[in-house]
């Protein structure tokens, strides 16, 4: 073990964050450290559980360095007993020194199929130059499936014609999951860049068909890209975005027509972000509520979940997984009932390796901030 890991495991330990022993105590493991397993950086994390109840843990393998581009692949890690044991990390795409990323797969209750919603571009090709139009290749999308809990995919097939404007040129999907609506429908968050322009913007894509087809929907910006989504108990999706209109604060938009289209985006006050990617899902169940985390700072650090139980109204219960430096996260509700939160963290740098989180909503709860 590297002494970066040794340095960020003993600070885990002196704060109390690693605990073991009774089922209500929280427990976290990092699934993937930096420079171990052939990478140099993991990051970027979508967590999700399976219709019978499998974990997959998804995030971009850095070959090289922290760098957004270069040789990146896709992986995944599985555990069939809520995140206690994992299965050897997996190679979802790989595609020689080209970039592989931003896996954010969506669960079809209906089939069980996990759909794994993905981007492409050349690995010389840098965001810059393909937001100005003048690199050498663009951003592409594609999409992966696994009809068998995670253990096997599908070889990629690109759907970039169906889900990306002409006049848009970065585009991401997620990070982070989709989410299926009452309807059915198979939502995933995305976000894009229109040429001739600096604007960020957020949008959704959607498939009425179990996966085989999908369309743009709504588009909200511009000041916002990176975007998770959650239905309300009504069947309005709510997008919670990261935003850049400098108030460090999460931007919503809600949608009352299954995401084909958005209202105005709105600072939520209770939501302070350094400008970063969070998380937003929903607790099924009377005791439950929308869940959300992210660095609830101004820099990226004091990774935290809270919970609403008012429709994302109100933020009353907090709980912080981490106060050093972290970034990106993805939740998920097991089989057990516990929340679990894969998330960026390390003592020097968020990079340093991805720590899932395991609690109950108890923890929670038991007191409010």
């Amino acid at each position: 073990m590297k002494l970066r890991h040794v340095w960020f495991s003993l600070a885990m330990l002196v704060s109390g964050i690693v605990t073991h022993g009774h089922a209500n105590e929280l427990r976290q493991t990092t699934l993937f450290a930096a420079g171990e397993g052939g990478y140099h950086t993991y990051r970027i994390p979508a967590l999700i559980a399976t219709k019978s109840g499998a974990l997959l843990a998804f995030c971009e393998g850095r070959k090289a360095g922290r760098s957004d581009a270069g040789n990146i692949d896709v992986l995944v890690k599985r555990s069939l007993d809520n995140g206690k044991t994992w299965e050897a990390t997996q190679v979802v795409w790989d595609d020689a020194d080209n970039t592989c990323g931003n896996p954010c797969p969506v669960v079809d209750a209906n089939t069980g199929v996990i759909h794994l919603l993905l981007t492409h571009n050349r690995g010389d090709d840098v965001e810059e130059k393909i937001t100005a139009g003048q690199a050498k290749g663009t951003r592409t999308v594609w999409i992966a499936q696994s009809s068998d809990d995670g253990a096997t995919w599908s070889k990629p097939v690109e759907i970039t014609r169906d889900v990306k404007k002409a006049h848009w040129t970065w585009y991401a999907t997620g990070p982070g999951i989709g989410i299926q609506l009452k309807s059915g429908r198979l939502l995933v968050p995305c976000d894009n860049k229109v040429l001739g322009t600096k604007a960020h913007q957020s949008h959704v894509i959607y498939s009425d068909d179990g996966g085989e087809s999908w369309r743009i929907g709504g588009v909200v910006g511009p000041g916002c890209n990176e975007c998770q989504a959650v239905e309300l108990a009504d069947g309005t999706v709510m997008l919670n975005m990261r935003s850049y209109r400098g108030d460090k604060r999460r931007l919503v938009a809600l949608s009352k027509d299954g995401g084909e289209t958005f209202g105005d985006a709105k600072s939520d006050e209770a939501l302070i972000e350094p400008v970063c990617q969070a998380s937003i899902l929903r607790y099924p169940g009377e005791r439950g509520g929308i869940l959300f985390s992210n660095p609830a700072s101004t820099k990226r650090e004091n990774m935290t979940v809270r919970l609403s139980r008012d429709e994302g109204k109100t933020w009353p219960y907090a709980k912080t997984l981490f106060p050093g430096q972290s970034a990106y996260s993805c939740l998920a509700v097991l089989r057990d009932g516990r929340v679990a939160c894969l998330y960026e963290a390390g003592e020097e740098h968020y990079s340093h390796g991805l720590t899932l989180a395991t609690f109950t909503l108890d923890e929670l709860t038991e007191r409010e901030e």
